[in-house]
């Protein structure tokens, strides 16, 4: 069964997608020579690496401590 949150969850994840997609389009036709000093491909890479963060982090496990499991290598503990 799908959540509205889920829902939420997954049209934020495709909104990223759609975004990366469009930035690495910008990425691969801007204009040649580059120079170090090029503020408008550097903008354009920090938000790539923003964006592929953010995506990341949606789709990474959330890890919540118990008394039972305090950190992510203790284990289960029985009782």
């Amino acid at each position: 069964m799908t959540t509205r949150i889920d829902a939420q969850f997954a049209d934020a994840l495709n909104t990223l997608e759609t975004v990366r997609r469009e930035l690495a389009a910008d990425i691969s036709s801007y204009p040649t020579p580059i120079s170090g000093c090029d503020a408008q491909f550097n903008h354009l890479l920090a938000r790539r690496t923003q964006i592929a963060r953010a995506i990341e982090a949606l789709q990474a496990e959330v890890f919540i401590p118990t008394p039972r499991s305090p950190s992510p290598l203790a284990g289960f503990e029985s009782r």
